[in-house]
Order: C-alpha cells, then sequence, then structure tokens
C-alpha cells in the first residue's frame, strides 16, 4: 500500500510541475510510440508464424548461376523430376509456375497475375479455403478440369467478398485459352513466390502441358518447395540435394555451362520469405532504438534538473529518516506515472503509424499487406515504459541523511555539483550522438533519391502514355493479332493532340522483371560457342524510338516494307554496336539468336528458324535502359512486331496535349475492336519511373521523420541544460558583470559550452557510426558506409542547431541584473 500512497503523492507533486510534466510526457510518448509501431512490424513480418501448417517442415528450394548473373533460375520439369526421385528426406514436393493471363467471365476483362501449380501443392503447402475448396489430386493431369483459386485480397478487393463467384466460369488466355471454373478461394497468407490474383491447375496453361515444358531440361520457369519428412532436417536435405544436383551436373553438362557457376540450395520457408526484409526493418528497429535513446536522455535531463531544484526538499526528508530506497521509491513513482502517460499516448500514436509503416515494409516483404495491430502493441508499449521508469528514477543522485549542508539547500538557492553536470552534459552528449547516426543515415538516403530524380533516363518521360493491351490470343492468329495493333495504331493517330503511337514488348522499369538478364546471341565475325554474349530481346512496332524521343544513330528505322521483304531485319543498341563491331559499320551486318532456350517458343518449326536465323541490321539506336533507374550501357536486339510473337503488349502515345485526357477514347477504340480486351495501367513513364522510385522516396522520408524528430528532441535538450547551467550559474554571472566582464563574452561563452557539447556529440556519434556499420555489415552484405558529405552536412546541420539551441540562453545569461544576482544569496 505504501507504494499505492507514493504514486499519490507523486501525482500531485507532478501537478506543480505541469508544464516539465507535458513535456516528458510528449517526449516520451514519441520514443515510445515509434518503438511501439516498428516492434509491431518486425513481429508481424519476422517473428510471427505463418498461417501454414506444419510450417517448421517447409523447404523453399532455389537453383541460381551466380556467374551467369542469375541469382534464381527456377527449376524445368525433368530437372524436377530428377530431384523428387534422388531425395528422401523430402516427403513431398509442390511446384509453382507464375504467368499473366487475359481473363474474361468475371467481372471487366482484366489481365491477372497467375499461379500454375501441381494437384498437391497447397497439401504441400499446408493451406486451407475460406471458400469451396482448394486445387487438389483430382485436379492433376492432362485430362483434368480447369480449375482456379482466388487469392483472398483479390477476392476481397475486387470482388467485395461476394460468395457467388464459386462455380463461375472464365476464359483464361496465356499462349493459349482455355476455360476455367472458379472453385474457391484461399486463406489470407503470405502469397509467395508471387504476389497472385488466382491459382490454378496445369490445364489453364496449355504451354505447361506442351512437349517443350515437359520434356525440355533448360525450359526452367518453375518455383520448388518442399514438406521435411517427419524427423529429418533441412542440412540433411541440402545434402542430398547437392548430391543429385552433382549427378544432374555429370550427366547433362550441356544444361549447366561451367560459366554460370550453377548452384542448389534450401532454406526453410520462413526465413525465404522475410529475407528481403529483414535487414531494412532491422534498420529501422535500430533508428526507432535510437528515438527512444534520445528522448530518456532528454526526459533524463528535465528529470535531473527538477531533482537539483528539490535537493532541499530530499535533503530534509532524508534528515527526517527518509532511507534511500524510500527517497528512490518516491522517484520511481513519479517516473512511472510520467512514463506510464507517455506509453498510452504513444500506443495511441503507434496505432497509425503501423499502419502507414506496413505500407512501406510491404514493398520489402508481402507479409506486411495483411498486418494488424493486436495487444502486442500495448506489451510493448509498457514494456518500454517500465525499462524508461526504471533508467529515469536512478538518474539522480540522492542526498544522504547525515548531508552536512542538507538544510542550507533547503533554504539556498540552485547549486550544481560536478557530478550533476557531467551526468547532464553526458545525456546531452548522448543525445546529439544518437542524432548524428540517424542524420547521417537519412542524408544519404536523401542524396541517393535527388541523384536518382536527376538522373536523365534519354526517354521523352513526361509526354508518353503507356497503356497494357496484352497481345489478344483468344482464337487469333499471329496475322490478326498484328493486324489488330496495326488498326489500334491508325485510329489512335488521328487522335487530337497524338504524333505517333507505336507498340512494344516492355513498358519500361514497370516490367523490369519479367525478362532476366538476357539471351546468347552472336554476329558476324565471331564465333559461336558456350561463352556468347548476351543481349535483351524486344519486339517493337514502326515509330517506337519516335514515340519515346529516342534518336536512330545510324540507318533507319522498322517501315511498313520490312513486312513485304521476308529477310529478317534488326535494330540495335549503341552498346551492342559498338561491343560487337568495334571501328566498324554495323550497318547491313548481321546478327543471330544462339540462346538454346529458344527453341521453346510457341510457333512451327519454320517460324523458329526464322526467329534465330541471321537478321540484317537496318538501324542503330541509342540505348534505352528499361530496367534500371539509372540508366547503365546495355546491348539490345529490336526486332519488328510484323517478324517476330507479341508477348506482352503496350501502346506508348506521344502527345502535345494531357496524356491522361487520351485515356477515355483510347479505351472506346480498343474495346469498340475487341470487347474483350484488357486495357489497364495507364500511366505517363513520368508517373512509372516515380512510382518505381516510390521505395526511395518512402527510405527517405521514414528516416528523414526519425532524423527530424531525433534533431528536435536533441535541440531541445541541449537548449536544457544551457539554460539549467545559466539559472544555477545566475550569481557568477552577476559577480563576472560586476567586476567588468562585457554581455558579448557571457553571450559567446554560453554559445560556445553548446558548441562545444554538439561537436562531442559528432566525433562520439561518428565512431558509434563506424562501429555499427563495421560490425552490421558482416551479417548484412548491402550495409555500406555513408560518404564525406552526409557526414559533413549532418554535422552541420548539428552544429547549427547547437548554436540556435544556444542563442536563448546564451541571451537570458547576457542581459543578468547585477544587483538581483548577487542578492539571490
Amino acid at each position: 500500500m505504501s507504494f499505492f500512497r507514493d504514486l499519490r503523492l507523486a501525482f500531485h507533486s507532478l501537478m506543480h510541475s505541469k508544464s516539465l510534466a507535458a513535456i516528458v510526457i510528449l517526449t516520451l510518448a514519441l520514443g515510445i510510440g515509434a518503438n511501439a509501431a516498428i516492434f509491431t512490424l518486425v513481429r508481424g513480418v519476422l517473428l510471427k508464424p505463418l498461417v501454414n501448417r506444419d510450417e517448421n517442415r517447409l523447404v523453399y528450394i532455389r537453383q541460381s548461376a551466380p556467374s551467369g548473373g542469375q541469382d534464381n533460375t527456377t527449376f524445368s520439369v525433368p530437372e524436377i523430376k530428377d530431384i523428387e526421385g534422388g531425395v528422401r528426406s523430402v516427403s513431398e514436393f509442390g511446384d509453382f509456375s507464375t504467368m499473366d493471363f487475359t481473363m474474361v467471365g468475371l467481372g471487366e476483362p482484366r489481365v491477372v497475375h497467375g499461379g500454375v501449380v501441381s494437384g498437391n501443392y497447397f497439401d504441400v503447402m499446408g493451406l486451407r479455403p475460406v471458400l469451396g475448396r482448394l486445387v487438389g489430386p483430382q485436379d492433376g493431369g492432362a485430362d483434368a478440369a480447369g480449375v482456379i483459386v482466388l487469392t483472398y485480397r483479390f477476392w476481397s478487393t475486387v470482388y467485395k467478398k461476394d460468395p457467388h463467384v464459386i462455380g463461375k466460369t472464365v476464359r483464361l488466355s496465356s499462349l493459349g485459352d482455355r476455360s476455367a471454373t472458379v472453385i474457391g478461394v484461399l486463406e489470407p497468407s503470405v502469397p509467395y513466390p508471387a504476389d497472385t490474383e488466382i491459382i490454378g491447375n496445369l490445364v489453364i496453361s496449355p504451354h505447361h502441358l506442351s512437349a517443350t515444358m515437359v520434356t525440355g531440361r533448360i525450359h526452367r520457369m518453375t518455383e520448388l518447395f518442399a514438406k521435411l519428412a517427419p524427423g529429418a532436417t533441412l542440412e540433411q536435405a541440402r545434402n542430398e540435394l547437392r548430391t543429385v544436383y552433382a549427378s544432374m551436373e555429370k550427366d547433362h553438362p550441356d544444361a549447366y555451362p561451367d560459366n554460370g557457376g550453377y548452384r542448389i540450395d534450401a532454406r526453410m520457408l520462413r526465413d525465404q520469405i522475410t529475407s528481403g526484409a529483414r535487414t531494412v526493418l532491422l534498420v529501422l528497429l535500430a533508428a526507432s532504438g535510437l528515438v527512444f535513446i534520445i528522448a530518456c536522455s532528454n526526459v533524463a535531463n528535465l528529470i535531473l534538473a527538477r531533482t537539483v531544484r528539490r535537493e532541499g526538499e530530499l535533503s530534509i526528508r532524508a534528515a527526517m529518516g527518509a532511507s534511500t530506497w524510500t527517497l528512490r521509491r518516491m522517484l520511481l513513482a513519479e517516473s512511472l506515472l510520467l512514463c506510464c502517460a507517455g506509453a498510452a499516448i504513444g500506443v495511441i500514436i503507434a496505432q497509425p503509424l503501423v499502419t502507414i509503416l506496413a505500407r512501406y515494409a510491404s514493398r520489402f516483404s508481402v507479409r506486411a499487406l495483411d498486418l494488424t495491430v493486436d495487444f502486442s502493441l500495448l506489451w510493448v508499449g509498457v514494456a518500454l515504459a517500465i525499462v524508461a521508469a526504471v533508467i529515469l528514477a536512478f538518474v539522480p543522485r540522492l542526498p544522504s541523511a547525515n548531508a552536512s549542508n542538507g538544510m542550507n539547500l533547503a533554504s539556498g538557492s540552485v547549486r550544481i555539483t560536478s557530478s550533476t553536470s557531467r551526468r547532464q552534459r553526458a545525456f546531452a552528449v548522448t543525445q546529439i550522438a544518437a542524432s548524428f547516426v540517424l542524420l547521417a543515415g537519412a542524408s544519404v538516403l536523401i542524396t541517393t533519391l535527388i541523384a536518382l530524380q536527376r538522373t536523365q533516363t534519354g526517354l521523352d518521360t513526361r509526354h508518353v502514355l503507356a497503356i497494357d493491351v496484352p497481345a489478344p490470343s483468344n482464337g487469333k492468329t499471329p496475322q490478326q493479332v498484328l493486324d489488330f495493333y496495326k488498326e489500334s495504331i491508325r485510329q489512335i493517330d488521328a487522335l487530337p493532340g497524338v504524333t505517333e503511337t507505336a507498340v512494344g514488348m516492355v513498358a519500361p522499369w514497370r516490367d523490369a522483371e519479367n525478362f532476366g538478364v538476357g539471351f546468347q546471341f552472336s554476329g558476324d565475325g565471331h564465333v559461336h560457342g558456350k561463352d556468347d554474349p548476351r543481349a535483351l530481346w524486344r519486339t517493337i512496332s514502326p515509330g517506337f524510338f519516335t514515340a519515346l524521343g529516342v534518336p536512330i544513330i545510324a540507318g533507319r528505322d522498322f517501315n511498313a516494307l520490312d513486312d513485304q521483304n521476308r529477310e529478317p531485319v534488326a535494330i540495335v543498341s549503341a552498346t551492342l554496336a559498338q561491343r560487337m563491331f568495334p571501328g566498324q559499320d554495323p550497318i547491313n551486318r548481321h546478327v543471330y539468336w544462339t540462346d538454346p532456350v529458344f527453341e521453346f517458343l510457341p510457333g512451327t518449326a519454320s517460324e523458329k528458324a526464322r526467329f534465330t536465323s541471321p537478321h540484317r541490321i537496318i538501324g542503330v539506336a541509342a540505348d534505352i535502359d528499361d530496367e534500371h533507374i539509372v540508366p547503365a550501357p546495355n546491348s539490345t536486339i529490336y526486332s519488328s512486331f510484323a517478324d517476330d510473337s507479341m508477348f506482352g503488349g503496350h501502346l506508348f502515345i506521344h502527345t502535345t496535349a494531357n496524356p491522361y485526357s487520351l485515356v477515355g477514347p483510347v479505351t472506346k477504340i480498343i474495346r469498340q475492336m475487341s470487347v474483350d480486351e484488357p486495357v489497364e495501367n495507364a500511366a505517363t513513364l513520368e508517373d512509372i519511373r516515380a512510382k518505381v522510385l516510390a521505395p526511395d522516396r518512402l527510405n527517405s522520408l521514414v528516416f528523414g521523420v526519425f532524423a527530424a524528430v531525433a534533431l528536435l528532441i536533441a535541440v531541445v535538450g541541449v537548449a536544457g541544460v544551457l539554460a539549467f547551467s545559466v539559472s544555477a550559474r545566475t550569481r557568477e554571472f552577476g559577480i563576472r558583470l560586476a567586476l567588468g566582464s562585457q554581455p558579448g563574452n557571457l553571450l559567446r561563452g554560453v554559445v560556445t559550452e553548446g558548441v562545444v557539447m554538439a561537436a562531442v556529440g559528432v566525433v562520439a556519434g561518428a565512431a558509434f557510426g563506424l562501429v555499427v556499420v563495421r560490425v552490421a555489415g558482416s551479417y548484412f552484405g548491402d550495409l555500406k558506409m555513408p560518404g564525406a558529405w552526409p557526414a559533413i552536412v549532418s554535422a552541420f546541420v548539428l552544429l547549427g542547431a547547437a548554436v540556435v539551441a544556444s542563442m536563448l540562453p546564451a541571451a537570458r545569461a547576457a542581459r543578468v541584473d547585477v544587483m538581483q544576482a548577487l542578492r539571490s544569496e
């Protein structure tokens, strides 16, 4: 009961210092709120169990060729069969392929990101439906009926959780047409390996049933998952996989060239899912921890100052018999009240902050998409409040019962002992050091963002509208698809304000991950071999370069005559021309594809032979890096859409008018030509690039906010220390003024004191940051040291802030009334 009495006394005591209590509570609320939100995010993404049953047995298997620049080559059907036949530590395997489909029959025609799975996939993954059923073993094989499952997010956002979608029949188009029945809705789960909207059996994709898919060892497009056998370990599975893989490499050397560095590995599914977010979340956690340290240091200074002012009261209590523990308990009660109030406000702040941070983290881990606030947020807030309360209760030095100056302190003015002064400055330096680390980190991100935004792409991004119009495949012949695009271009060119319309297979930056590292090719004067260089393959229409504002450096563009002339022709990028034909004229020379993967292209044998036959170079265009935000030299071979199959399908419309004003007219034109044709994702190239830059912008925003909060608290802390110092030294300043010292000297002295604290803090922060980055770099390979400029800018910002924070106390010192100061004793 005595502690509850202490709480009541603490409340009444704090009511006499409402301003100080408010500052302490708000400061702690910022520190606790940020940490509670970040911890909730870390728990939801990294620590919270998956919904998958038998999660601790689920394994993700990856094949890679790092020497060839391929972190994930996926698997082919023959490779999966070899692995299934040779690994005994795994009880079941499940495979997953990603494809885009045009879906008609369930609302508006749309392009959906789909997964194609084996019949036992959901059993292996331990997932269940929330409605209907999932793809099962009965749905496997070529003779099964086509069935699809909707993912929960797709069902809830697009179809508003309509239960009547079950049983509906849809038409799916992707390298062939199939019909499928909606049989269920998947429970909310991590959408891995891709954020798909539908998942169906093999029958929905004719390509998966083709001979090239079933027999082609290098036709790799399937992800592989496994469930460990009871009692088996991950290391056992790895060893068996490597043994089987060694046999595969020995039996099929052509499929695993030495220059690729092919390898196989396995890791637990949870580790694989969280790997992309682990570094950024731990860095966020460290940043929020620094904010908490800054907040506690600032509050500790305030509490220390208040305790110094109360030394008289505490000395009297000690002289009257109060033990050290009794006094400490009294301070603990006050700290608990302050910290619990701060935690309550912090938890309130944290709830919307979790929502914002979840959107931010979803760009690194799909688990953040379904993050919800639960009671863990409250417990984190309580835990942080207790930690802060204990720290604050044990910061002040307490007077002893036999303190000789107890009664003098009770009746005299404020005096600061050397130990108290050292503690206050130590806390201020700690705040500045932590602020420096956050400021330097934020400066790096902001500098990077500014550099990215200023990078010249070589494209007219502001005046080009990109619209996804996938190649129609619902029973259309290649010639009909070509005619569809030609007529679309003709009608769109007639719209007011349109200067050029073209078709391409890749929307810059938006489709960057869909086409890998390119394909092997060769050319005149080069000997074909396994070390052939790689180039990007792009199919375009005439006018593509004009529409995007890219110059043709030599030769010409494609034209209508190329359709009539049966000689294969190509346009190459400037970098490819320079690398393949250095010091020579590349026009009328030839390039040809040598990558064995092209044997799996759809089409007749004669069509494939024409595709891989030598193509005469008719033009050289400036490089277009449609994959990277910062353009880099790249080798690209462009072929005419009249000569090659069109995958993807994007309209590029160059206009002098507002690009978005064309969305309606273009959609009307396309729908009049084909009512089932999706027309989606209309955006200028400028906006597409801005969307790709969104993660960098969010990085800068999040860490910038942390740094701004830290800087604000640190400035208040420095100002508080100096203000208290000036208050305690009023008599000293009065004497110095009486002896002839100039007010300007006092002002400079106080400002210098603040700058010195800031300088020590900057040096300490730099040393601490250097150690942290080096230690963390051994665990996280993508952490790098910031450059000199971010560190210099951060140091100057802190020193400038220290000068500003020192001015008010310094001005107060310079205005001390001599007579009043001398009478203060």
